[in-house]
């Protein structure tokens, strides 16, 4: 069974920095691509970030976080980060881990960031 545990999520200031990872419980060369999604209160589960893992590394973002955000991968460790800089409050959301293998997805569990003054 695939487990993916979220870590580093909390309270920042607008402007602020928070960094996300995403341990697997296999190697993440089980999957095609890993990402993070989030769920603002009201509104739908969007994408934020992905990075493919079987075919170079490749990255895509949301036009909401480009230039902001940074998703990376670490193989030997089987965690894939979202680093988040300029944090704004319309960030705040719960993030959530995802990994795809073929026409399956698995998720972590959430962790929450809120950006507020």
């Amino acid at each position: 069974q695939v487990q993916l545990v979220e870590s580093g999520g909390g309270l920042v200031q607008p402007g602020g920095s928070l960094r996300l990872s995403c341990v697997a419980s296999g190697s993440i060369f089980n999957f095609g691509a890993m990402g993070w999604y989030r769920q603002a209160p009201g509104k739908q589960r969007e994408l934020v970030a992905v990075i493919t893992i079987t075919s170079g590394g490749s990255t895509n973002y949301a036009e909401s976080v480009k230039g902001r955000f940074t998703i990376t991968r670490n193989n030997a460790k089987n965690t894939v980060s979202l680093q988040m800089n300029s944090l704004k409050p319309e960030d705040t959301a719960v993030y959530y881990c995802n990994a795809r293998a073929g026409p399956v997805f698995y998720w972590g569990q959430g962790t929450q960031v809120t950006v507020s003054s």
